[in-house]
């Protein structure tokens, strides 16, 4: 059976999990993302609030799209980097996800059409077009969504890129939507500094530090540094307290490892950082995202609360 097939090859070449869908409407996860834009809740991400048909229905994305292929790849790191006041997202420790899961995907897609010939209309896709991510890796079986709103696999934590084939060929479906199997616990929403996580399911991302460091550009003069603990790019707390993620484990992609200049940056050398060292640590890294001049306004922001330890 091709879906079967499909599944073993993802394996050999690296992914560690994969699934295949019927590309359908998500008319349930829509109307969740809908009262969310509702609420305003998105912040300066107009992004999510364009071309939403599309974002809700891969037919309308990618004419003739019949099935959806949905991989996951660890990027849990195996060793924390070594400054103690100012933290990275485990995600950004490597080179820019964007291009390494894209390579792999279109290795999977070689393999496909070795099999099946020449596909017109196949689309690769990792976190740049309007497409649910998380919804389609819920769809074809590969985790659930957590009360801290990320995808978790039952068995390997949260950790994950998510990135998707649309194929205009139909193929058997390979696994069913998990529900939430997150229970009584609240750690998440118990240790977010900044009650972002307002309630289970739910997040302001106003008031995220990942958004806040990362997708804002405006002053942070209004919030409290002492509340990011020491993030200033991203934020890990609400997966690092996660009891699904006691299954992580280190990542063995060459791309994902930090180089040894990022691994010997210590607090001095952050606050020392200039555009030719940030150039140089961060050049295929998705912390150009933030660019230089974000992640220096939220290293300066972290300091005052150094600062204001000292003076009190």
């Amino acid at each position: 059976m091709l879906s079967q097939w499909i599944l073993q090859e993802a394996e050999q070449i690296g992914f560690d999990a994969c699934g295949i869908a019927q590309a359908t409407a998500l008319e349930e996860e829509s109307a969740h993302v809908e009262q969310w834009l509702e609420a305003e809740r998105e912040g300066e991400m107009s992004y999510l609030t364009r071309n939403k048909e599309k974002r809700y229905d891969p037919r309308l994305l990618v004419e003739g799209t019949r099935s959806v292929v949905t991989v996951l790849f660890n990027y849990y790191p195996t060793q924390p980097l070594s400054g103690k006041q100012y933290k990275i997202a485990k995600y950004a420790y490597g080179a820019d996800y964007h291009e390494v899961l894209k390579r792999k995907l279109r290795q999977l897609l070689e393999c496909i059409e070795a099999r099946t010939g020449p596909l017109k209309g196949v689309r690769v896709f990792v976190d740049s077009a309007p497409v649910l991510d998380r919804a389609w890796a819920v769809r074809c079986g590969l985790g659930f969504i957590g009360k801290n709103t990320t995808l978790i696999h039952p068995k390997k934590g949260s950790f994950f890129f998510i990135g998707h084939l649309f194929l205009p060929i139909a193929l058997d479906e390979t696994g069913t939507s998990l529900s939430n199997r997150c229970g009584r616990c609240t750690k998440c929403l118990d240790a977010c500094p900044t009650g972002a996580l307002e309630a289970p399911f739910h997040i302001d991302a106003r008031k995220c530090i990942s958004y806040l460091t990362i997708e804002y550009k405006g002053s942070l003069a209004g919030h409290d540094p002492k509340l990011f603990k020491g993030w200033m790019y991203g934020c890990d707390i609400c997966q690092d307290v996660c009891p699904y993620n006691r299954f992580s484990l280190p990542n063995s992609e060459p791309d994902f490892q930090p180089t040894q200049q990022l691994l010997e940056m210590q607090d001095e050398d952050w606050l020392a950082l200039d555009k030719d060292r940030f150039d140089t640590l961060f050049k295929h890294s998705a912390v150009q995202r933030a660019g230089f001049e974000g992640l220096k306004r939220n290293i300066n922001f972290i300091a005052k609360e150094s600062r204001n330890c000292k003076s009190s």
